[in-house]
């Protein structure tokens, strides 16, 4: 209580005792496989297109990364982290490619110039200069230059740097989302303005390019280690993720760096870190060139998955590939997760994302029958269809769990983001003072909180009394909880369920026969 000593008129601020619940993101991707150019192993934030384009490079040649992004973006994506793999991180280089029996090239000897080492990013190839220019206008600072970056003697990067670190446009800072070029600071030197002049960078090898031929891919690569942070274990310290897709998987088992079994291990393991994360689901795709019946056979047997944090799509897509001026099949993953984030913004989390077209596909790699998918539904496959008339189409809503209860997709999501939202919007509870006060303001919160999802569709019942329930008084915090510091609010939730099979019952009758009695 604060002291009043001086007469006289105060003005306190209080709480008022709401602190409303926010629902969290639900659209939020994260995809792991292989890129041009890049940071390698570290989880890489990108909201459009350009943003990948300028970071990771655009479409590379037997690859499905930049496909799957593109697709996720197209389809109504908002935001993706990027997980870039194929080479050894940083200061494991020889470690990991001992580990390969592989022989890591050598980087070109960087640039000094000013205190400052420039060197080429791996993969940009030959021709790569850096021009060292005066800054723009009158009487510029001493600090400030302009750093041109050419390529086959075109300029292809423009910066207006200081050698200032502690102004906005420091030369480090600056730079460090280029793709053509890495900038730091040379040790033990001081950093000042360079003079005018252009200088050549040699030429990086891409290290971790696939099919370059330096390195052999293994399920490892994917899973990573969880010490360095690497693969899958990276995402973990990113809560905003609700799904991840791992597209070049299937561009790695078919160049045969992983086989079969280590196409499970891998979709083992980001099954496995959305259990453990328990706020996101992995979207996995079908092995290539496989019928219904193999599908089927692969689903049961070879993989055998029963997870309510999974959910396998079937067939692939064909799109246009700009990489080789032609139509090609990739793997639906990506595309599907941004159907996801469409079906999220427009409709809502508890809306099965299904029936929804999948933009930019112009085919599929077959075209499947309600028969063949009279034997995919039923075991979790959900099927990507081509309806006449009706474009290419989600025509599943299905998790890979055996448990009816989180059979569907929608209900899985939902509880992801009721859970975490109200994980995140009850922080204030830790530590305040264990009573009938502190149980009422949990009650309420909650209880608005899912009020106002009922009332989006989001939970089942004609009032909210049916849709929900609240629990949180002496019946459930019995004086033994409070000695222990806890508090107990038990929540219960009807979700809706998707109409995955309308029936219309029809029936004969005669003039006749009187359907009302008289």
């Amino acid at each position: 209580m604060p002291s009043y000593l001086t007469p006289g008129v105060y003005v306190e601020e209080v709480q008022s005792g709401a602190r409303p619940i926010e629902g969290v993101g639900t659209a939020v991707a994260a995809f792991v496989g292989f890129a041009g150019t890049g940071p390698f192993h570290q989880p890489t934030l990108v909201t459009n297109w350009d943003q990948y384009v300028q970071t990771f490079g655009a479409f590379t040649a037997d690859t499905y990364l930049a496909h799957a992004v593109y697709g996720f973006f197209a389809n109504g994506g908002g935001a993706a982290y990027v997980v870039r793999i194929g080479g050894p991180a940083q200061g494991a280089e020889d470690a990991q490619g001992a580990g390969r029996g592989a022989v890591a090239p050598a980087d070109p000897a960087p640039v000094a110039l000013g205190g400052f080492l420039i060197s080429a990013k791996p993969g940009t190839g030959e021709g790569l200069s850096v021009e060292i220019a005066d800054a723009e206008g009158e009487n510029p600072p001493e600090d400030r230059f302009r750093l041109l970056v050419r390529q086959n003697g075109k300029v292809a990067e423009t910066y207006d740097v200081s050698t200032r670190k502690n102004v906005k446009g420091y030369l480090v800072t600056q730079t460090r989302d280029s793709r053509l070029v890495q900038v730091a600071e040379q040790p033990g030197t001081a950093q000042s303005r360079p003079e005018k002049q252009t200088v050549a960078l040699a030429p990086a090898a891409a290290t971790a390019a696939p099919g370059s031929g330096v390195a052999r891919l293994d399920a490892s690569e994917y899973v990573g280690d969880a010490s360095a942070r690497t693969g899958f274990a990276g995402l973990e310290a990113i809560d905003e993720i609700t799904m991840v897709a791992v597209p070049d998987l299937m561009s790695a088992f078919q160049r045969g760096d992983i086989d079969a079994e280590g196409v499970k291990t891998v979709q083992l393991a980001v099954i496995s870190h959305c259990e453990q994360m328990g706020d996101r689901v992995a979207v996995l795709d079908t092995p290539p060139g496989m019928n219904a019946q193999r599908v089927r056979t692969w689903r049961n047997e070879d993989a055998g998955y029963d997870s309510r944090y999974a959910a396998l799509y079937y067939p692939w897509v064909k799109v246009f590939d700009p990489a080789s001026g032609r139509n090609s099949l990739v793997p639906p993953s990506g595309h599907v997760a941004g159907v996801w984030a469409r079906s999220d913004n427009e409709r809502g989390v508890h809306k099965a994302p299904a029936n929804e077209v999948i933009r930019g596909a112009v085919d599929l790699e077959i075209r499947l029958s309600k028969g063949e998918q009279d034997l995919l539904n039923p075991i979790g496959v959900n099927c990507v269809r081509a309806f006449p008339g009706r474009g290419i189409r989600i025509w599943g809503a299905r998790t890979l769990s055996s448990d009816p209860a989180w059979r569907y997709l929608n209900v899985r999501r939902l509880f992801n983001y009721l859970e975490e939202s109200i994980l995140l919007g009850t922080q204030w509870v830790v530590f305040e003072p264990n009573d009938d006060r502190l149980w009422s303001s949990i009650r309420r919160n909650v209880t608005a909180f899912l009020t106002e999802e009922w009332r989006r569709g989001a939970l089942f019942g004609r009032t909210a009394e049916e849709a929900f329930y609240v629990r949180c008084d002496r019946s459930n915090n019995p004086q033994e909880s409070i000695d222990l510091g806890q508090v107990v609010c038990e929540i219960g939730v009807a979700p809706v369920k998707p109409a995955e099979f309308v029936i219309f019952r029809l029936s004969q009758f005669s003039d006749s026969t009187s359907l009302v009695d008289e």
